[in-house]
């Protein structure tokens, strides 16, 4: 196997940045590891969060990662300054798409669904106060809803109850493009989407991440430029058979293996 693209997600919403990394890159190899059981990250001390980081990508490293992906806007809002200062290789991260955002917008008003974690950052802080201090940002944390998706409940009713309790305050509010600030919540887009409306724009960053992804392995000389197509390897701290059963339908593939590596926390 040659050096993989090592990414982690505090659960199964990182696959939304994954499946962009794939299709752009079809000749690499992907290690995808779910921190399943200790999701959701929007609820916890960031320091639990860094220290998460930190186990992950020690055991991704270990597999002869070449490249880091945090696909979580909360590890990166709470942990990324600190990876990067400890590994000597690539690591990028995310963050909401308020800039896109703030260039889609017709008439200044964006809402942002993220967790609390994310919104509480000093990241998400400055991206305000950098590209969007003129207008009108409504944050709105979502508490529950990564739980309903790491359980596949992309349309289910209580996913749908849940959903619009958020989206209503900010579209009554007038806004006209919504950011989803969680890599979980691409797999709710078509839920969104309805619930908007065809006058609202919705936008994440998966596909913008998979072109950083792109750019940084062409700029360091370690992009595969020929060969067999890659190979998607899935790790979890969670349970094999119920993180396989969502991966697979997200994944849009049934020969998926998982592989439950708990990943005892640093001593």
């Amino acid at each position: 196997m040659t050096q993989p693209i090592g990414i982690f997600d505090s659960g199964v919403g990182g696959l939304s940045v994954a499946k962009e990394i794939r299709q752009l890159l079809p000749l690499e190899d992907i290690l995808y590891y779910a921190d399943s059981a200790y999701c959701p990250y929007g609820d916890k001390d960031p320091a639990i969060i860094r220290q998460r980081e930190r186990v992950i990508t020690e055991f991704l490293l270990q597999q002869g990662a070449k490249m880091i992906v945090v696909a979580c806007n909360t590890a990166s809002s709470a942990g990324l300054e600190e990876l990067r200062e400890l590994c000597n290789l690539p690591i990028i991260g995310m963050e909401p798409g308020v800039k896109p955002a703030i260039a889609a917008t017709r008439n200044g008003k964006i809402g942002v669904l993220a967790t609390s974690v994310t919104i509480a950052g000093d990241r998400f802080a400055s991206l305000v106060k950098r590209y969007a201090e003129n207008n009108v940002v409504i944050n709105q944390p979502c508490p529950g809803l990564v739980e309903l998706i790491e359980q596949g409940k992309l349309n289910d009713p209580k996913t749908r109850e849940i959903l619009q309790g958020f989206l209503s305050p900010m579209l009554e509010q007038g806004v006209d493009t919504v950011v989803l600030g969680c890599t979980h919540y691409p797999f709710l887009r078509p839920l969104i989407e309805e619930m908007a409306g065809p006058d609202v724009m919705v936008i994440d960053t998966g596909l913008a991440v998979a072109h950083q992804v792109t750019r940084i392995l062409d700029e360091h000389n370690l992009a595969v430029t020929e060969g067999t197509a890659g190979r998607d390897l899935f790790f979890t701290s969670g349970s094999e058979a119920l993180v396989a059963k969502v991966i697979r339908d997200l994944w849009l593939r049934d020969n998926i293996v998982v592989k439950s590596i708990p990943l005892h926390p640093e001593k």
